[in-house]
């Protein structure tokens, strides 16, 4: 008994010192792997730590990277308009010297004036006394001529001045048949002498304008983003600048078509400005727009303050230099105007040299001619009488205004500049390659299209676009509703039926769209 009672106590006591040793073992292991997870979580955090201003870092560079680049790209601007601002300095320096001379010439000719007109005066006095003893002479030898003639000096004044007059007649009748017959002769050589020396001496470039512009774009993931989710970017571009948005395989490439070049302009510029912000949507879209129309706007008043200044010509009233401007978006057979209208006034300044006619007014008037086919509204009348009556509204000299007139003998010629401007709108609009009467014709076909459908009441906008085999017309929505929508499709696509000539078919597309704006405060 006492043996088992000390086996049992003995067995009590190792299982007892078992626990404790266990506990020990397994509290020390517990100890390990908390010291293990507290050394990782360390570290991790370590290396967010290290990562974080890795980051940091690397931001802070690309931020002085972007500084460093748009200040140079500003420095590089500001030198551009210093240098600018210096040649127009250096030029109106120029001609404050050149004046300067001029005056200098003029007092120095005006004192020469002076100084003859005295020793004419003096001269003056010599000769009328000469002529006074020459006189006295004359008497007395008449008196004796009579008195050996037998006749008075009258009558033998009157005989002489028979015969000198019948002899006169004579020579002056043989003379003027040799003129008039070499005038003949010489006055087609003059003519053409004058003419191919007018081309001759007028530089010019053969640039005819097309209706389609690229749009450059870094690589076609681009195109995605402006095609938009379900193509409503691309339509909302459309429908904001009227051009046709051609999205296809052309790598790196998007076409806009349009018949009209201040649109594709206006299109090529906001798609610029909507690829380099990087925020693609129709919001943004419609306010790019409406930013780039308005710059359009502010580089037409530019191009033609820079046109009339390239030219000299001065006192041009603001509306025609703006019309100017316009002209560089416009096209007359598918010659640019504005580079026409430059040539003519060339021309024209060169053969009024020639003639001995005033250049400066035949410069202006050759720039003028064709102003009638700038402004947007197209009333019934030519261009040249419609050009005629704007330079007559904005106080042009009445012989600029017939030469505008009378270019197409619309109106009788009155001055001299009148077939000046004639012939050298000829010469520009008949060198090679100048004119393409095909896109002059397929343009005004699309104007008459859009000016088709906006003649009908609650029509806002219209476009032709896919090289006029479709038709757009956006409507208002408050004035249009759905079911008339669909009349005036049918309506519009009889008429052009019954009214136009046109190759194929044309597609008729009504947009009627319904916008629900609010504001949170």
């Amino acid at each position: 008994m006492d043996i088992l009672l000390y086996g049992i106590i003995g067995l009590l006591l190792g299982v007892g010192l078992g626990i404790v040793i266990g506990r020990f073992l397994l509290r020390k292991l517990f100890k390990d792997q908390e010291a293990s997870a507290q050394n990782k979580v360390k570290k991790i955090l370590k290396d967010a730590e290290n990562n974080a201003e890795i980051l940091k870092k690397n931001k802070s560079l690309e931020a002085k990277e972007k500084f460093l680049q748009l200040k140079a790209e500003h420095e590089a601007e500001v030198n551009s308009k210093n240098n600018a601002i210096n040649q127009r300095e250096n030029g109106v320096k120029q001609k404050e010297q050149s004046l300067n001379q001029r005056l200098e010439n003029m007092n120095r000719k005006e004192s020469e004036l002076d100084n003859t007109r005295k020793n004419l005066e003096r001269q003056t006095e010599i000769v009328v006394k000469k002529q006074e003893e020459v006189e006295v002479l004359k008497n007395s030898h008449v008196q004796q001529l009579e008195t050996i003639a037998g006749i008075s000096a009258d009558e033998a004044k009157n005989q002489l001045v028979d015969n000198l007059r019948e002899e006169a007649r004579t020579k002056a009748m043989i003379q003027i048949k040799d003129i008039v017959d070499e005038a003949k002769l010489t006055a087609t050589k003059e003519a053409k002498k004058i003419v191919i020396q007018t081309i001759q001496r007028t530089a010019t470039e053969s640039a005819i304008e097309n209706t389609v512009s690229i749009f450059n774009i870094e690589n076609d993931e681009i195109k995605g983003r402006i095609i938009g989710r379900e193509g409503r970017n691309i339509r909302a571009l459309e429908a904001a600048t009227g051009i046709e948005i051609i999205v296809d395989d052309t790598p790196e490439a998007i076409i806009l078509s349009g018949f009209d070049p201040v649109r594709r302009e206006i299109a090529r510029l906001a798609m610029h400005r909507l690829v380099t912000d990087g925020r693609i949507h129709p919001a943004r879209i419609e306010e790019v727009v409406a930013k780039t129309k308005k710059q359009i706007e502010e580089e037409i008043v530019e191009i033609g303050e820079r046109t009339v200044i390239d030219l000299g010509i001065h006192g041009l009233h603001p509306e025609l230099i703006r019309m100017v401007g316009r002209m560089r978006y416009r096209s007359s057979y598918g010659q640019n105007l504005l580079q026409h209208s430059r040539e003519v006034a060339n021309f024209c300044a060169t053969m009024a040299a020639e003639l001995g006619l005033n250049v400066k007014m035949a410069k202006r008037a050759g720039l003028l001619h064709d102003i009638g086919k700038v402004p947007d509204d197209n009333p019934e009348l030519p261009h040249a009488i419609l050009g005629m009556q704007l330079a007559e509204k904005y106080k042009e000299h009445p012989e600029v205004c017939n030469a505008i007139g009378a270019h197409h003998d619309e109106i009788e010629m009155t001055s001299m500049l009148s077939p000046i401007i004639q012939a050298c709108d000829a010469i520009s609009g008949a060198r090679p390659g100048a004119r393409r009467e095909v896109v002059e014709s397929y343009i005004k076909r699309l104007k008459e299209l859009e000016e088709l459908a906006m003649s009908y009441p609650g029509v806002e906008k219209t476009f032709a676009i896919q090289a006029g085999r479709e038709l757009r017309v956006v409507v208002e929505s408050e004035k249009i509703t759905d079911a008339q929508s669909e009349v005036l499709a049918a309506d519009i696509s009889n008429r052009i039926q019954t009214e136009m000539t046109y190759p194929g078919q044309i597609k008729v597309t009504v947009i009627r769209e319904t916008r629900s704006v609010a504001f949170a405060k």
